[in-house]
């Protein structure tokens, strides 16, 4: 799967210029393979980290007809490819950058954290932290959201496929620290998503840190106003214990 020739994919910049060096986050918006939710879960995201010192940089992957696998996938690793190459001119830090998703992007955030369909196949570091928003995790029926998995893999994907495109399967000792957090309130994608993929981290031994709330539904982006506003500094402090 490791890139050929160079890929073309529109990244919404928000660096820090001056000064060190600064670490990056890089954003994979949902919208169920469909669309881009920003600035829901892109510019709002990259805003609030630029606030905490963090560069972010907001991949508007493959969606819609363009988003049958693995392109959505092949889309974000040409983007860290691109900014590990520009480290200097975007003043960013190319060691232990993290990778951000919500929904179905959280789902794509996940692929490209796992050893066998991520970082590693496109001959990418590790990144040092992984950061889930309500994320898809299983293509597998009846648990899937329907909507991301028909996109992404068609009507009527071959077994094989759909098992190596659930992030709960691909879970190894090799999986980034994760922050995992979801509403328990969710009717779009249901939570049991995120509590496979925390079972398989622990099972694996992969430090995690997560967090649910009661009344919390689906797509709340930043929650403010809501329980779960403040997660995103929870999860920038975790990225930050976790490379240390």
């Amino acid at each position: 799967m490791e890139q050929q020739q160079k890929r073309t994919v529109r990244v919404d910049e928000y660096p820090l210029p001056g000064g060190a060096r600064r670490p990056f986050a890089v954003i994979c918006p949902g919208g169920g393979y469909e669309k881009i939710s920003d600035p829901l879960e892109g510019e709002n995201f990259a805003r609030q980290l630029n606030g905490l010192g963090c560069a972010a940089f907001v991949v508007n992957y493959s969606v819609g007809p363009a988003a049958r696998f693995p392109a959505p996938l092949e889309d974000v690793a040409a983007a860290v490819r691109d900014i590990l190459d520009r480290a200097e001119e975007l003043n960013v830090d190319p060691a232990d950058y993290s990778v951000w998703g919500a929904s179905a992007g959280g789902h794509l955030a996940a692929l490209f954290a796992s050893e066998a369909r991520g970082w590693k196949q496109f001959g990418l570091p590790r990144p040092g932290a992984l950061v889930l928003c309500y994320p898809v995790v299983t293509m597998e029926k009846p648990l899937t959201h329907a909507g991301s998995r028909l996109r992404l893999l068609g009507p009527d994907p071959d077994p094989a496929l759909v098992e190596s495109a659930s992030a709960e399967k691909l879970v190894t000792p090799a999986w980034p620290a994760t922050f995992l957090w979801w509403g328990e309130a969710d009717a779009a994608v249901d939570p049991t998503n995120s509590r496979m993929l925390l079972a398989a981290m622990e099972a694996a031994g992969v430090r995690c840190e997560h967090a649910s709330w009661p009344g919390v539904g689906h797509g709340v982006g930043l929650g403010e106003g809501l329980p779960c506003a403040g997660w995103l500094q929870r999860a920038v402090e975790f990225w930050r214990r976790a490379v240390l």
